[in-house]
């Protein structure tokens, strides 16, 4: 019978009782905020991270987790678990699969990589349903093909209110000259396949608002809906007003509103959000 470990990164968005509960071991990455570096969620909470990024004189820097660091867990995990199973966040907006795999053909241990292709409650899902399948006993290629499903029924939807980080950031370098000469612009992104693409671009909150509209009423208009994720980086006044509606069409489905990870601000600024959820 296998026994599977699950391990993923720090972007993840898991409640802690989540992560007890499924005995999920979370490799951190580090952040640095004008010359003082942290270890993501070791000695900086998610909350007391925008506090300093608000106000500190430069953009931060994440960094992916070392060798090291994925080592030293893998090390803790005890002997008579037959497979490590790594979930880790999209490379669109970090290298950290690249170290994991790394760290895959060192160990002397049954370690797989699996790029989640999200980041966020969208690679949460993941990992929770990993985990689930793993305390059942289920193999490692049950599980993948279980969340080859789930990732292809994964949207991720974000709103971007600053673009000065994004742009400062490289993540959306190629559209870099386009949005660089725009003034007071807003964006809704898309991350699907590994690709963080513009949804819709204009001037002003109202086109996150009309955009996400939409969104509430492709939500209303599913029926298996499993879970529903909603991350921010600061401000709560829309965020708000998202969760009054979705209680409102979907009261029965799960939802999870949370700080997200120094990674995802960092890049998405502040006033940020997402929108995630998952069918069947």
């Amino acid at each position: 019978m296998s026994k599977v470990k699950i391990l993923t990164d720090s972007s993840v968005q898991l409640t802690p009782e989540e992560i007890e509960k499924y005995n999920i071991s979370v490799v951190p990455l580090t952040i640095s905020i004008d010359e003082k570096t942290y270890v993501d969620g070791v000695d900086i909470t998610r909350e007391k991270f925008v506090e300093e990024m608000d106000s500190s004189k430069d953009l931060p820097k994440t960094s992916q987790p070392s060798i090291g660091t994925f080592m030293d867990i893998i090390d803790k995990v005890p002997d008579d678990y037959t497979d490590i199973l790594a979930l880790i966040m999209t490379p669109a907006i970090s290298g950290t699969i690249n170290a994991a795999r790394q760290v895959a053909d060192m160990v002397d241990r049954n370690m797989t990589v699996i790029d989640t292709q999200f980041t966020d409650r969208a690679q949460g899902f993941q990992v929770i349903r990993a985990a689930q399948m793993a305390q059942e006993g289920k193999s490692v290629e049950e599980i993948k093909q279980a969340l080859d499903e789930l990732r292809a029924h994964t949207y991720l939807y974000m709103g971007v209110t600053s673009i000065e980080n994004i742009l400062r950031g490289g993540r959306l370098s190629r559209f870099a000259g386009t949005l660089s000469t725009l003034l007071n612009i807003n964006l809704v992104l898309t991350l699907k396949n590994n690709s963080l693409d513009i949804a819709k671009r204009g001037r002003g909150r109202k086109t996150i608002e009309k955009y996400m509209n939409n969104v509430m009423e492709e939500i209303k208009g599913l029926k298996n809906i499993k879970a529903v994720g909603i991350s921010y980086v600061d401000k709560m006044d829309y965020v708000n007003e998202l969760k009054a509606k979705l209680e409102e069409i979907i009261p029965d489905v799960p939802l999870l509103i949370r700080v997200t990870s120094p990674v995802i601000a960092t890049h998405a600024g502040s006033g940020a959000f997402a929108i995630e959820f998952y069918t069947e």
